[in-house]
C-alpha cells in the first residue's frame, strides 16, 4: 500500500469519529458534532487530484481515494450537509441518530472518492447500515417497521450491485470505476443496483415509505445522501445512456402526481425528492457537458433546498407533533422564521429566479434544447410547473398560510434556527452569484442563466402554475388522503397473502392430521378385530386352501428360477 504521509480519508474520519460521539456529553459533544464534518471538509480539500491511495487486494489494485472535480464536488456538499444536519439536530434526544448519520455521511463521501468498484460497493453497503440506524433511532413502532422494509430494499439493491460488480471483474479483470457501457448483463445489473438507490420506479416507494417515519431531524439527513450518491455514480459510470432520459422523465411525473395527492407534509417532500432526482437522471441520460454539469449542479443545490424544506417541516413537527396538512395551517403567525425559510426552500425547488434551483435546473433544460430534444424540453418544462404546484405552493400554503389551525407554537431553538438561516442564505446566494458553484463543476461552464428570454419564460410558467393552483384550490382542500403506491404490495398485499396462505396451510394440516388419525384408527380397529377369536388372523384354514396356496407359490418360484 502506498500513500502520502499526510493523507487522511475524510469519509473514514467522519465514520470513525462517529463512534466517539456517544461517549461525549454536553459542550464537548456539541463541539465534536460541528467539528467532525468541518475537519472532513478541510482534509478533503487537502487531497490532490488523481489517485493518492492504492491497495492490493486478492490480486486486484484498489483505489480508495481518487479525486477529480466531480468527486470533490459531491464530497464537499456531503460534508456541508453533515455539518448543517448536525447543527439542526443538536437538540435531538437520541444518542444514536447523529453518530449513525455521520457514518451515513462518511460512507457517502467514501463512495464519492472511490476510484474502484469494490470500494464503491463497500461504502455503498455501509451507507445502507448508517441510514437504517438513522431511521431506527426515531424509536417508534412505525419507524421500526419502516426501517425493516427499508433495509430489505437496500439489501436487494446491494445484492444486484454485487452480482454486477462480480460479473464485471470476471469479464474485464479491472476494478477501475470509469465509464461503463451497458453492453452486458453484469453492466445492466450495476446500472439497476444504482437506480434502486436513486429511487427509480418501480422500486421507489421505499423513499416516501421510510423517510417520513424518521425523527424531525433524521429526515433531513436521509434526504441528502442515498439518492445523491446514486446520482454521482450514474454521472461517473453511465453518462449519455439514453435509457436514463426516459427513466428520469418517468420519475419526474411520478413524483409530481403522488406529491399532489398527499396530505402528509413530509411525504409530499419525500415524493418531491423522487421528482427532483428525475431531473438529474434525465440530464445524465442526455450526456452532453452542459447536461452533466446541470445534473451535478442540481444535485448540489437540491441537497441545500431540500434540507431547508425538511428542516422547516421538522421544526413544525417538533413544535406541534403533527404532520398532516389537514391538521396544520396559519403557523406563519407564531413561527415566522420557519415560514420564511420554508418559503425560500419552496421557491428554490420551483426554480424561481434568484434562487439556486433556477441556476441548476435551467442547465438541464438548456442541454435538452441544445441537443434538439424538443419533447424532452417540453416535458421538463411541464414538470417544472408541477413542482411549483406541489412543493412550491402546496406545502408552504397549507402548512404556514392558509386556514388558521389555531396552533401557536414558537420558532424552534437557536441551533435549528441557525441551520435554517444558513441553508436559506446559501439557496439565495448561489442563485444570485452562481460562479462559485460553476467553478466546482466537472466541465468548463459557458452558460448565462439570467437572460431576458429565460427569466421571462420561467416567470410566466410559474405564474401560470400559481394561477392554476388557486383556481383549483376548491378541489385541493386539505382533506385526509390515501395513496396507493408500489409499497402497498409489500406493506399490505404480501403480508395479507402470507396470512391467508398460513391459515390455509394450518387448516390443511389440521384436516390432513384428522384424516391420518382417522385412517390409523380404522386400521387399528381392523387389526384388533381380526386378532379376536373368529377374526381373520385366528380363523381356521381348510387344508385344500393351504395346498392351493403352496402350489401357487411353488409355481411362481419355478418360473422365476428358469427365466434366463
Amino acid at each position: 500500500m502506498a500513500m502520502s504521509e499526510w493523507l487522511v480519508h475524510p469519509g473514514l474520519l467522519l465514520v470513525l469519529g462517529a463512534f466517539a460521539l456517544p461517549w461525549l456529553c454536553g459542550s464537548a459533544r456539541k463541539a465534536a458534532v460541528l467539528a467532525l464534518p468541518l475537519l472532513a471538509l478541510f482534509f478533503l480539500w487537502q487531497l490532490p487530484e488523481g489517485t493518492s491511495w492504492r491497495v492490493q487486494w486478492l490480486g486486484y489494485e484498489l483505489a480508495p481515494v481518487a479525486v477529480d472535480k466531480l468527486s470533490r464536488l459531491f464530497a464537499t456538499i456531503f460534508a456541508l450537509m453533515a455539518c448543517g444536519g448536525g447543527l439542526f439536530a443538536l437538540g435531538q434526544q437520541s444518542r444514536l441518530e447523529i453518530p449513525a448519520a455521520y457514518v451515513y455521511a462518511g460512507s457517502a463521501i467514501g463512495v464519492a472518492l472511490a476510484g474502484d468498484l469494490v470500494t464503491v460497493f463497500v461504502f455503498w453497503e455501509l451507507m445502507a447500515v448508517g441510514s437504517t440506524l438513522v431511521l431506527w433511532s426515531a424509536g417508534t413502532q412505525t419507524a421500526w417497521a419502516a426501517s425493516r422494509r427499508y433495509v430489505m430494499i437496500h439489501l436487494l439493491g446491494g445484492v444486484v450491485l454485487f452480482a454486477g460488480v462480480t460479473g464485471h471483474l470476471l469479464e474485464t479483470g479491472d476494478t477501475a470505476f470509469v465509464r461503463i457501457a451497458p453492453d452486458s448483463v453484469a453492466h445492466w445489473l450495476i446500472l439497476f443496483g444504482f437506480l434502486i438507490n436513486a429511487g427509480a420506479p418501480p422500486l421507489s416507494a421505499w423513499l416516501p415509505d421510510a423517510y417520513p417515519e424518521a425523527s424531525w431531524s433524521g429526515t433531513v439527513f436521509l434526504s441528502a445522501f442515498t439518492t445523491k450518491t446514486a446520482v454521482y455514480v450514474l454521472l461517473r459510470g453511465f453518462p449519455g445512456t439514453e435509457f436514463l432520459i426516459w427513466v428520469g422523465l418517468f420519475m419526474v411525473f411520478y413524483g409530481i402526481v403522488y406529491a399532489l395527492l398527499e396530505n402528509d407534509m413530509r411525504r409530499i417532500l419525500a415524493y418531491s425528492i423522487v421528482n427532483q432526482v428525475g431531473f438529474m437522471i434525465a440530464g445524465i441520460g442526455i450526456g452532453t457537458e452542459m447536461a452533466l454539469n446541470g445534473a451535478a449542479a442540481h444535485a448540489f443545490t437540491h441537497i441545500l433546498y431540500k434540507a431547508l424544506l425538511l428542516m422547516s417541516a421538522g421544526a413544525v413537527l417538533a413544535a406541534t407533533g403533527r404532520r398532516k396538512c389537514s391538521e396544520l395551517g396559519g403557523l406563519f403567525h407564531s413561527m415566522p422564521l420557519t415560514a420564511i425559510c420554508g418559503t425560500i426552500g419552496a421557491l428554490a425547488i420551483s426554480s424561481f429566479p434568484l434562487t439556486s434551483g433556477f441556476v441548476s435546473k435551467s442547465m438541464v433544460t438548456q442541454a435538452a434544447i441544445d441537443g434538439h430534444l424538443l419533447w424532452v424540453w417540453l416535458l421538463l418544462a411541464a414538470a417544472s410547473a408541477g413542482v411549483f404546484l406541489h412543493a412550491g405552493i402546496k406545502f408552504p400554503w397549507f402548512v404556514f398560510f392558509q386556514k388558521d389551525s389555531g396552533l401557536r407554537p414558537r420558532d424552534p431553538p437557536a441551533s435549528m434556527r441557525w441551520a435554517m438561516i444558513v441553508f436559506a442564505f446559501l439557496c439565495v446566494a448561489l442563485g444570485v452569484w452562481p460562479e462559485p458553484l460553476y467553478r466546482l463543476l466537472p466541465y468548463a461552464v459557458d452558460y448565462v442563466p439570467y437572460t431576458a428570454a429565460h427569466v421571462l419564460t420561467q416567470l410566466q410558467l410559474l405564474l401560470f402554475s400559481g394561477l392554476v393552483f388557486f383556481v383549483m384550490l376548491p378541489w385541493l382542500k386539505r382533506t385526509p388522503t390515501l395513496t396507493l403506491d408500489v409499497d402497498w404490495g409489500y406493506r399490505v398485499f404480501l403480508p395479507a397473502l402470507v396470512g391467508v396462505a398460513g391459515r390455509l396451510i394450518r387448516r390443511m394440516q389440521r384436516d390432513a392430521g384428522a384424516g391420518v388419525a382417522a385412517l390409523a384408527g380404522r386400521l387399528a380397529d381392523d387389526i384388533r378385530r381380526h386378532r379376536e377369536p373368529g377374526g381373520l388372523l385366528l380363523r381356521d384354514w381348510p387344508t385344500g386352501s393351504m395346498a392351493l396356496w403352496a402350489m401357487a407359490m411353488l409355481l411362481v418360484w419355478l418360473v422365476l428360477y428358469y427365466i434366463p
